[in-house]
C-alpha cells in the first residue's frame, strides 16, 4: 500500500502532535517509508508548504528530495476525471472553482493516476460550499484514511531511548 500525504498532514504534525524538535521519529518515519516507496505527497503539497516559510520549510527543502512527485502526464490525464465529478455534483461554483485551483485537485489525480491511498486530517462533509477531500475519494472510488490510521495500519512506533519492544 503506497500513501498520498495532503499537506495537513505536515502542517498539524509540524503545528500539533510531531514537532520537529521533540519528535524527529515521525520525521524519520515518514523519511524511511518514502525511501521503502510507501509513503509520498505531491509537488502542488511542496507549493503549500514553502509558502509557509517556517522550520517545516526548511525540513523540506532539507529532507524532502524525492518525497514530493511532479505532476506528469499519467496524473494529467486523470484531471478530467476529477473535475467531471466535481461539476457533476451539487457544490457551488465558487467550490468547485476554489477546487480546480488547489493541491487537493492534483492530490486526487495522483491518487487516481498511482493508486495511492489518500492520507489527510479532512472528513466528509456535506457542505455545499466546499468539496472536501474525503468527499472527493469517496465519489471517486478512491481510499483514504488520518494520518493515525496509516500510522496504526504500518505499525509505527516512536520509542523513546531507542529501545524496542
Amino acid at each position: 500500500m503506497t500513501y498520498l500525504l495532503d499537506a495537513n498532514v505536515f502542517i498539524q504534525a509540524k503545528n500539533l502532535h510531531y514537532g520537529l524538535d521533540f519528535c524527529p521519529a515521525f520525521w524519520q518515519w515518514l523519511l524511511d517509508n518514502h525511501a521503502a516507496g510507501r509513503v509520498f505527497s505531491i509537488d502542488k503539497v511542496a507549493d503549500e508548504i514553502a509558502a509557509g516559510g517556517d522550520e517545516l520549510t526548511d525540513w523540506m527543502r532539507d529532507h524532502g528530495n524525492g518525497l514530493f512527485v511532479k505532476t506528469g502526464a499519467a496524473v494529467a490525464a486523470k484531471f478530467g476525471a476529477v473535475s467531471t465529478w466535481a461539476t457533476q455534483q451539487q457544490y457551488e461554483p465558487a467550490a468547485i472553482n476554489t477546487f480546480l485551483q488547489v493541491a487537493d485537485y492534483y492530490l486526487i489525480a495522483h491518487a487516481l493516476a498511482d493508486g495511492h491511498v489518500v492520507v489527510t486530517h479532512e472528513v466528509p462533509a456535506n457542505s455545499v460550499k466546499r468539496i472536501k477531500i474525503p468527499n472527493a475519494c469517496i465519489g471517486l472510488n478512491l481510499r483514504f484514511m488520518t494520518p493515525y490510521e496509516m500510522l496504526r495500519r504500518e505499525r509505527a512506533r516512536f520509542v523513546l531511548g531507542g529501545a524496542q519492544a
